[in-house]
């Protein structure tokens, strides 16, 4: 009984370091099998993208999806991604295939972004 008290009460935070993380607030429209969602992008990496979860959400970690970027009036930036990890208001997809003629838009948007890592601890 003891261990296993102990085990819960013992919080480990993870620390490293990972693709830098631009802020950007924009619409997505997250699409898997048949159903869609719209939503925001939180923060955006050379490596994914952290959005909003939508109230009627229901993914699974793992799962594939479509999601179709909308920046500003002229730049859409479409990718297939997979649900990396899930929060209580927030979904983090890494990018499963980036279609060619969209990764000169996206490493353009991410700038510095793009090949600079920085230190998280979660």
């Amino acid at each position: 009984m003891w261990d296993l008290l102990e085990k819960m009460s013992v919080v480990k935070s993870k620390t490293g370091w990972r693709h830098a993380r631009m802020s950007i607030h924009s619409a997505v429209l997250m699409m898997h099998g048949d159903e869609s969602w719209s939503s925001e992008v939180k923060d955006i990496s050379a490596t994914g993208v952290l959005l909003v979860r939508p109230n009627n959400w229901h993914g699974r970690v793992g799962d594939r999806y479509a999601l179709d970027m909308i920046i500003g009036e002229d730049l859409n930036i479409h990718v297939d991604a997979i649900v990396a990890r899930i929060a209580n208001r927030h979904v983090g997809f890494a990018y499963a295939r980036i279609p060619p003629d969209k990764e000169v838009p996206l490493w353009t948007l991410l700038g510095g972004y793009a090949d600079r890592l920085e230190q998280f601890e979660d």
